[in-house]
């Protein structure tokens, strides 16, 4: 249990810090919008910009992408046998770096945008932090994670099922039970197929 505790709090701390370089892709990825001051507020330069919802958009695909790849990544290493625990590891950690990811991609510019604002004459314009509108977009990143590994872990259970039966003698096959196998031919209406039953 000591070691499954260890395992969990690794896994999960390791995909927080991941977080920071998640963030750091989405700033670089994802257009900031413009702002213009107007008594001390921020307003959108255009309000119908298409910037916010672009945010969105590359954050989930920042989140999609990395939580594919850590799941593979988890099942390559560390796979058979800590799937449990690897599986929760990465459920948790998965949300909690996609809320890093947020936190620091916001905080990315976010001190000389309020400096500005607060000093800025009206008609200042300034480039804004990134924000997160849409919350469900933290989500992804855990469910990309336990999917991608699931997929995985599901693909390598069916190789090492037992083959199906092909009609070999012997015991241990599904319609096989010591030895003899059953009838398993639907009797017609009016009488059983081996006469056996009346």
């Amino acid at each position: 249990m000591a070691r499954q505790l260890r395992v969990w709090a690794t896994v999960t701390g390791t995909l927080a810090l991941v977080g920071v370089p998640a963030g750091l892709l989405w700033v670089w990825l994802a257009e900031r919008p413009g702002y213009v001051v107007v008594e001390g507020r921020a307003h959108l330069l255009d309000p119908e910009t298409q910037d916010l919802i672009a945010a969105d958009g590359k954050l989930a695909l920042v989140c999609l992408g990395v939580g594919l790849v850590l799941g593979v990544l988890a099942y390559w290493r560390a796979g058979r046998g800590n799937d449990l625990t690897l599986v929760l590891a990465l459920a948790s950690g998965g949300l909690l770096g996609s809320l890093v990811a947020w936190w620091f991609g916001h905080r990315f510019g976010l001190a000389a945008f309020t400096d500005a604002i607060a000093t800025g004459a009206d008609g200042t314009r300034v480039t804004g932090p990134l924000d997160l509108g849409a919350k469900g977009v933290l989500t992804l990143w855990p469910l990309a994670s336990v999917l991608a590994f699931g997929v995985l872990e599901a693909l390598d259970a069916a190789r090492r099922l037992p083959a199906s039966d092909r009609g070999e003698t012997g015991t241990g096959e599904a319609d096989e039970v010591g030895g003899g196998e059953f009838d398993l031919e639907a009797a017609p209406p009016g009488g059983d197929v081996d006469r056996r039953e009346g």
